[in-house]
């Protein structure tokens, strides 16, 4: 008999009845190759750095001029192989969502494991038409206040920066370097200060700007009521999320993970008598065994898994309410507390394109909405987190676009005086993975199934942390332990001690 604690759920490898190995290099993948000693001598020594980065570079510039002449397999192409695909009735890993942060996870397994793990990925829209990825602005930012949060952005910024060395030469994710810009009133400029402080020291670029040097470096901008502005140099900007995903997703497939169109119904469960939990009578225990989804022609098929993964976005709550997560007894009557929240991005034009230049950052002002340049034609894209008495409703994405003339409207013309006449040319709606908690990532495993892992509940950020994220969940699946980035504290088990992790730079 044993008893489920912390230390072993929450640290232990992937223990599964096919016990294969992981990789030919031993599970440990590319980066075993480099020891301890060389990475801290590299991170310490600015001229090995500067060099690293120049070689990378000129990599890139040659793969460009000289591009390799094997033909790219498209997405369509992907696509319809993994619909020919036997269907795989048992995995050692079952990832629930193939979104951005699934696909992550399944690329990072594969890459790592390759034939040593059977990866399957359940999605149940191959066209993503309604996931959040697809449908996100796309921002990439080390201005947080949390570490955690930081560190997973740096690693994000690094991944972008060296794409085509991790998923190949046909990907390219469009990457706009023009940074971020947070405003702060007197009320909010010490936390502001802090935050840079912080973003700095663990290896972020930014600089804080008076409402002076704001004005003489940004003339298009009224500060009047700005008393700061944090302003990112490096390792900030947006970017495409479908080429991402798509990279990810490609990649996965390349490496051996099989993908399944399909919609998670439910789970089946298996009586473990040697396991002890806490509120469950001795020899009670009930973990999971099976997944059962539903295919598109309807039919309802099973896949037994050693290991699965919640990373459905913004269903994530529903999916763990069919694990019982939050309607069983003890450790199971805390709920997954993540939900879709609507949320609208406005496209709209100024005149004579006289607005903000092209370099503009994506600028975000006290009250939290944010614009940001789309293009060279002079459009822009804006957005603002309604309140929590606002919320729209769920049930579809429509567009409100009277919310834009009560709500980001006025904010942008007070903030940009040449945004007075602005016109509304589209716009779309997207879910958030809302963490009603404290608006950040679950990451980890859960606290009560030996073989549950969440990825997910990110508020808005998650597509920039997608690459640490994945990266993460596959180290506690191979290794036992975080590697890259520690992400404890961003665990299941904060919910149920009632810890939350609030970050002072949501949008």
């Amino acid at each position: 008999m044993f008893r489920l604690s912390r230390s072993l759920l929450g640290r232990r490898p992937l223990s599964c009845g096919s016990a294969r190995r992981f990789a030919s290099d031993g599970g440990k993948g590319d980066d075993s190759k480099v020891r301890p000693e060389e990475v801290e001598a590299n991170l310490q020594n600015p001229l090995s750095r500067t060099m690293k980065i120049l070689g990378n570079d000129m990599k890139r510039v040659k793969n460009f001029i000289l591009p390799k002449r094997e033909s790219v397999e498209s997405v369509d192409n992907y696509l319809e192989r993994y619909r020919r695909e036997e269907f795989q009735s048992h995995c050692d890993v079952l990832v629930i969502g193939g979104g951005g942060v699934g696909s992550s996870i399944a690329y990072w397994l594969k890459k790592r494991a390759r034939n040593g793990l059977n990866v399957v990925v359940v999605e149940k829209d191959a066209t993503y038409q309604e996931a959040s990825t697809c449908l996100s602005v796309g921002g990439l930012r080390q201005q947080f206040s949390i570490v955690e949060n930081i560190q997973m952005s740096l690693y994000g910024a690094e991944f972008m920066r060296n794409i085509k060395e991790h998923l190949g030469d046909d990907v390219e994710v469009n990457f706009t370097p023009y940074g971020y810009l947070m405003l702060a009133s007197e009320q909010g400029a010490e936390q502001l200060q802090e935050n840079s402080k912080l973003q700095n020291t663990l290896g972020a670029k930014n600089e804080i700007l008076t409402a002076a040097r704001l004005k003489e470096r940004f003339p298009w901008m009224n500060t009047e009521g700005i008393a700061l502005g944090c302003h990112g140099l490096e390792k900030e900007g947006w970017f495409d999320p479908w080429a991402l995903l798509s990279g990810f997703k490609k990649r996965a497939i390349e490496y051996g993970a099989h993908y399944v169109e399909a919609e998670m119904v439910g789970f089946e469960f298996r009586k473990q008598p040697d396991i002890l939990a806490e509120g469950i009578n001795q020899g009670e225990y009930e973990g999971l065994d099976k997944a059962y989804i539903r295919m598109k022609d309807g039919e309802v098929r099973d896949i037994k898994f050693s290991i699965a993964i919640i990373a459905a976005g913004a269903q994530s709550g529903k999916i763990a309410k069919m694990a019982r997560i939050g309607t069983g007894q003890g450790m199971l009557s805390v709920p997954l507390p993540v939900e879709p929240r609507k949320r609208y991005v406005y496209v709209y034009q100024c005149g004579s394109d006289g607005g903000p230049g092209i370099n503009t950052p994506l600028t975000i002002d006290p009250t939290g909405t944010y614009f940001r340049r789309d293009g060279l034609g002079g459009n822009y894209l804006a957005g603002r987190s309604p309140g929590p008495e606002e919320e729209p409703s769920v049930d579809n994405l429509d567009v409100d676009y009277g919310y834009f003339d009560s709500h980001v409207w006025p904010q942008l013309a007070n903030l940009v005086p040449c945004f007075e006449n602005i016109k509304v040319k589209s716009a779309w709606a997207g879910f958030y993975e809302y963490n009603t908690f404290d608006e950040n990532g679950i990451v980890g495993p859960h606290p009560y199934y030996n073989n549950l892992y969440i990825a997910t509940g990110f508020s808005g950020h998650g597509i920039q942390q997608t690459p640490a994220v994945g990266r993460a969940i596959s180290e506690m699946i191979i290794d036992g332990d975080f590697r890259t980035v520690d992400l404890t504290r961003f665990g299941f088990d904060r919910i149920l001690v009632d810890q939350p992790l609030f970050e002072a730079n949501i949008v």
